[in-house]
């Protein structure tokens, strides 16, 4: 969380993704430094991650990205 806010996405490669924020090489982050990974979670497949990712975007809420990490809400 950086000023407040949380960054979400979904990726196939944790590792990788994080050293790209690092390394500003990602443009919604770049001004954001440092930043830091406080919650992951694994899914079967990438496309199942991306649906779960775009719901809690949508959602626009601090509050039910918060529920979500906390495992009171398993899914959307």
């Amino acid at each position: 969380m950086w000023d407040n806010r949380y960054y979400i996405g979904s990726t196939n490669d944790v590792k990788r993704r994080i050293q790209d924020h690092q390394t500003w090489k990602v443009d919604a982050t770049k001004t954001f430094q440092p930043i830091k990974l406080i919650f992951n979670r694994e899914y079967d497949s990438l496309e199942k991650a991306r649906k779960i990712e775009n719901k809690l975007k949508k959602q626009k809420s601090k509050k039910i990205i918060e529920k979500f990490m906390s495992n009171k809400w398993q899914d959307l």
